[in-house]
């Protein structure tokens, strides 16, 4: 692949001229909020039917598994982050711009595009799920609305700019983050239990299934495409002085590296409250490898508080992270094919997907089932030219990554893809 050229844009002057803050918390405040945004896509209804289903059938077997995915998150969302703010452009866009053969770069988009539009299906439905349980919508009716409220959210990005798209989404994480972990607060798990669980280990292929299913839902291509941009549209601006483009560039990479620790931390302990809320209380329990079966159980088991703060959260979160996803998709056409789509139009292509599976009575379980497998295709090409591109100076120049930094790329890489497929494999032999 040719070199790529020389960034076209720096954060610098969007730093230097934005009107000051009155204190430094502020100002730091004001630096955060693109990681929160992209962590909401750890935080999908992908997510929460793995973990829940993880808790009841394994107890506390999987913690581990949480962690270690949440760990290799960090890694992998601050590589993308520091692209997009040192290059200027999102990973999509700097793939576009080297891959120069344009049937390999429509190739590229195709891959890319049909897992956005997977990804897609599993929120929308998770969305469409929570307001039938809270509210006996139908499916394809909830469905509908989930995607106009993802509509009403990127219109508000394109009309009022990163940052007030950043505060719907962050407020919508909230709501996501306070019902998925009142009912840990209600009926706590064990403490010694919890800790056993931080001890990898297996028991039978079944558990193997789940913890493959866990990692393939929480560290996702969409995620990997849409953070790049978010961070680009939040601190790119016109070039300065070498000098303070170095300076600002770094502050800024220090800022997101607390972003980044502050969105997978909320997003990690999420995840694990719905594991440890299903081990605690749900262990045994038939059903609750679905996401009604499992509000069902939670409302019999610890009552209807706690159950419909379970879909509420549901809710925001289909609602969040179909949002992110859309704005995920948009960038992958924009910058592997250099095209603008209407907003409008785009959205509703890649909403009939989820709406016709819905409308047909598709088994909503075995939908996400079939989103995740099509994840697993796509992290390969997502996640090994992020590690490739950080580490090379001709990209990112004196903030490439240390040594250490591309070989801990390298090894969750290879991890990931290695157990990406073999959730394939076990999904397929089933």
């Amino acid at each position: 692949m040719p070199k790529n050229p020389a960034p076209a844009h720096s954060p610098t002057s969007l730093v230097a001229t934005t009107s000051p803050a009155p204190s430094r918390t502020r100002r730091a405040a004001w630096l955060l909020g693109p990681a929160l945004v992209a962590g909401v896509a750890y935080l999908d209804p992908g997510n929460v039917a793995s973990n829940m289903t993880a808790g009841a059938r394994f107890g506390y077997l999987l913690v581990w598994v949480v962690v270690l995915g949440n760990t290799m998150a960090w890694l992998i969302q601050y590589l993308s982050a520091k692209l997009g703010l040192v290059t200027g452009q999102s990973l999509a866009e700097t793939l576009g711009t080297r891959l120069r053969n344009p049937w390999a770069r429509r190739a590229y988009w195709l891959q890319a595009e049909l897992v956005a539009m997977a990804t897609d299906i599993a929120e929308v439905i998770g969305g469409a799920v929570a307001l039938w349980l809270l509210f006996g919508v139908p499916l394809p009716v909830g469905g509908l609305i989930t995607g106009s409220v993802s509509i009403a959210l990127l219109l508000i990005h394109q009309q009022r700019g990163a940052r007030s798209f950043e505060f719907v989404v962050i407020g919508l994480l909230a709501i996501i983050a306070i019902g998925f972990t009142y009912g840990v607060f209600v009926a706590p798990p064990d403490a010694a239990s919890v800790a056993a669980g931080l001890i990898p280990r297996f028991e039978g292929s079944e558990s193997v299934l789940l913890a493959a299913s866990i990692l393939g839902a929480t560290i996702m291509p969409h995620a990997i495409y849409a953070h790049s941009a978010l961070a680009r549209d939040r601190f790119a601006g016109p070039t300065s002085r070498a000098q303070d483009r170095a300076v600002a560039t770094s502050r800024l990479l220090r800022a997101t590296r607390w972003d980044v620790t502050i969105a997978l931390a909320v997003a990690g302990t999420v995840n694990l409250a719905i594991l440890l809320l299903a081990a605690a209380n749900l262990a045994g329990v038939p059903g609750t490898d679905s996401l009604e079966g499992a509000y069902s159980a939670l409302s019999t088991r610890l009552g209807g508080v706690v159950a419909t703060m379970f879909a509420v959260g549901l809710l925001a979160s289909g609602l969040a992270s179909t949002a992110v996803g859309a704005y995920a998709g948009a960038e992958i056409m924009h910058g592997l094919l250099r095209i603008r789509v209407p907003l409008l139009g785009r959205r509703l292509v890649t909403l009939v997907p989820a709406i016709a599976l819905l409308a047909l009575g598709v088994d909503p379980t075995w939908a996400l089932i079939l989103s995740q497998v099509v994840l697993s295709f796509g992290i390969p090409f997502a996640l090994i030219p992020l590690v490739a591109l950080t580490a090379r100076r001709d990209v990112l120049g004196a903030h490439r990554n240390r040594w250490w930094t591309s070989a801990a790329g390298v090894v969750a890489s290879v991890f990931l893809v290695a157990l990406n497929a073999l959730l394939l494999w076990l999904v397929i032999a089933r």
